[in-house]
C-alpha cells in the first residue's frame, strides 16, 4: 500500500517545483529572482523523492490495474512529448528542458527504489549521485572560464546563421535597426521597436537585445525554416538578417522562448536610383566673370538621389564639401583629383544643404540641397 504521509508533501513539492521550472524557462523568473531554475529543480527533486518513496512504500505493484495505469500515463506523456518535439524542432529551450527533467527524474527514481528495496545501499548511492552532480557543475563552470572561448561558457551564446555571421554587407546596403526592449519577456509589455519593420529587399535588418533575458527572432509561419536567430544573448546580443534571401513581401516572426512576443517584416522592392548630373564646364580652371564652373551650380535633390559630377575641362578638379575658408572641408565627401573625362558620384541619404568647391580652384563653388 502507498504511504500518503509521504505522498502528500511529495505531490505538493513536485507541483511547486515543476511550476517554477516552467516559469524559469519561459523567462519570467529571471525578472524577479536570479537562480530560480536551480531552486525550482531542487524543490522538484525533493518532491519526487518523497512521492516515489510514498508510492513504493509497499513495494512495486504488479497488478494488471497498475500496469494498465502505467501504460496509459506513458502513452499520454509520450504522445504529447512527441508532438511537441515534432512541432518545435527550432525551440532551443525544449531539449534543454527535457535534459533537466531527465537529470532530476533518474536520480530520484534510483534513490527512491534503493530506499525501499535496498536500504543498506541508500547512503553510498545518494553520495555517488550528489558527488557526480557536484563534479559536473564544477567542471562545467571551470571549462567556461579556462576553456576555448565561449564554447563552454555558462552564459547563452549568440547563435546566428553562418551566412549572417560571415558575410560583410556591401557599402551601399543599409542596416535597419530593431530593438528588443527591456522587460519584453513579461507578457503585455512592448517587445520590439519598431514592431513592424519595413526594409528594401537586399538591406540588412539587425535586432539588438536590450532585455535582461535571452530571446530569439524566428519566422512564425514555418517554425524557423525561413530564418531563425537561435539564442540572442541578453544585454547587447545582436542578430542580422539579410533580406536578399527573402522572396516574400510579409513575414511574421516571434520569440520561441516567449511566444507572445511577435513582430512583422515588410519587404519592399528597391526603387531605381535617381541620378542628377552636374558638369564641370570647359575652362572652369580660369577665374572669369562669365565662366561657368559647375553646371548647374546649385541643385535640389531628394534623399536617396545620387549626384554625378563629370569633368569636361582640360584641367583636373576636385569636388569637396565645405568652403575654402573652412578648415574642416571634405568631411562629407571629397572626390580627390578628377581627371579630364572622369566622374565622381555621391549618394545623399539625409536632408541637409551642403556647399562644395574645388580645392585646386577655390573660386569654383556649388551647392546641393537635399529635401
Amino acid at each position: 500500500m502507498s504511504d500518503w504521509d509521504l505522498m502528500m508533501p511529495g505531490m505538493g513539492l513536485t507541483a511547486i517545483g515543476l511550476a517554477g521550472v516552467f516559469l524559469s524557462y519561459l523567462g519570467i523568473a529571471n525578472t524577479f529572482l536570479t537562480g530560480m531554475q536551480a531552486l525550482s529543480g531542487l524543490t522538484m527533486f525533493v518532491g519526487l523523492v518523497f512521492l516515489s518513496a510514498g508510492i513504493l512504500s509497499g513495494g512495486v505493484s504488479t497488478s494488471n490495474r497498475a500496469k494498465a495505469t502505467t501504460l496509459v500515463i506513458f502513452g499520454i506523456a509520450g504522445s504529447v512529448g512527441g508532438f511537441a518535439l515534432s512541432q518545435n524542432t527550432n525551440v532551443t529551450s525544449l531539449p534543454r528542458f527535457v535534459g533537466v527533467l531527465l537529470i532530476i527524474i533518474i536520480p530520484t527514481v534510483v534513490i527512491a527504489f534503493t530506499a525501499m528495496r535496498m536500504s543498506q545501499y541508500l547512503k553510498p548511492i545518494s553520495v555517488i549521485f550528489l558527488l557526480a552532480m557536484a563534479v559536473g557543475i564544477v567542471s562545467y563552470s571551470a571549462l567556461g572560464f579556462i576553456g576555448p572561448g565561449a564554447q563552454f561558457s555558462l552564459q547563452p551564446a549568440t547563435v546566428q546563421n553562418e551566412t549572417e555571421t560571415k558575410e560583410t554587407p556591401a557599402s551601399n546596403v543599409s542596416i535597419i535597426s530593431v530593438k528588443i526592449l527591456v522587460n519584453a519577456s513579461i507578457n503585455g509589455n512592448p517587445n520590439y521597436q519598431p514592431n513592424t519593420v519595413t526594409a528594401e529587399k537586399g538591406n540588412i535588418i539587425e535586432w539588438k537585445n536590450n532585455d535582461n533575458v535571452v530571446h530569439t527572432v524566428t519566422s512564425a509561419s514555418d517554425a524557423g525554416a525561413t530564418f531563425d536567430s537561435g539564442i540572442i544573448s541578453k544585454a547587447g546580443g545582436t542578430y542580422q538578417l539579410d533580406t536578399s534571401k527573402l522572396n516574400g513581401t510579409e513575414y511574421d516572426y516571434m520569440c520561441t522562448l516567449h511566444p507572445f512576443m511577435t513582430g512583422k517584416i515588410m519587404i519592399t522592392t528597391p526603387q531605381k536610383p535617381i541620378v542628377v548630373n552636374v558638369t564641370i564646364s570647359k575652362g572652369a580652371s580660369t577665374n572669369s566673370a562669365n565662366q561657368k564652373y559647375f553646371d548647374p551650380a546649385e541643385i535640389s535633390v531628394k534623399m536617396g538621389n545620387t549626384v554625378v559630377w563629370t569633368n569636361e575641362d582640360l584641367a583636373s578638379h576636385t569636388v569637396t564639401s565645405g568652403k575654402p575658408s573652412d578648415e574642416k572641408f571634405g568631411t562629407v565627401f571629397d572626390s580627390g583629383l578628377i581627371k579630364t573625362g572622369a566622374t565622381f558620384q555621391y549618394k545623399f541619404s539625409s536632408a541637409d544643404t551642403t556647399e562644395y568647391f574645388c580645392t585646386l580652384h577655390p573660386w569654383m563653388t556649388g551647392k546641393v540641397t537635399v529635401g
